[in-house]
């Protein structure tokens, strides 16, 4: 019979950014940084709230820089703490303060201008948009972790 120890998988953490839920997002196409890609994701995700572990993984960070962004975010109330679960604080996009709300807004615009001129080039995007496929793919994510 194992114990306990030995049936838990270790976790890489060199592996980061191998679980970046988008590709690269509306926001880091325009502006490349960690902020950008933090931002990128709590906009398409904006309907919940995630802890800085969520943030970091899924948006393709380490740790410490996320943890490093998300307070110079909460500063400036782009975005904001909603709850404690344990001892992990939950964020999300602060759509209530001008500055998410306008992120937010950018954010769009910016996806909908890549997916015109994607369809322009191309021809009918063949699967949903950016922000379906992100969605698709953090679920299936989501799905994997808890089996």
């Amino acid at each position: 019979m194992m114990n306990e120890k030995e049936s838990i998988p270790e976790v890489n953490n060199k592996n980061v950014s191998k679980s970046k839920v988008l590709e690269k997002g509306p926001l880091e196409s325009v502006f490349p940084g960690s902020t950008s890609k933090i931002l990128d994701f709590l906009t398409t995700f904006k309907d919940w709230d995630y802890s800085i572990s969520d943030i970091s993984r899924n948006a393709g960070l380490s740790f410490k820089t996320a943890l490093g962004e998300v307070k110079n975010l909460e500063s400036q109330d782009v975005i904001l703490k909603t709850r404690n679960v344990g001892k992990a604080n939950m964020y999300k996009l602060n759509l209530d303060s001008e500055q998410g709300h306008y992120i937010n807004k950018l954010v769009f615009e910016i996806a909908k201008k890549r997916a015109i001129e994607q369809t322009n080039q191309s021809g009918p995007i063949p699967v949903k948009s950016e922000l379906e496929q992100a969605k698709y793919s953090l679920k299936n994510k989501m799905e994997e972790s808890k089996g």
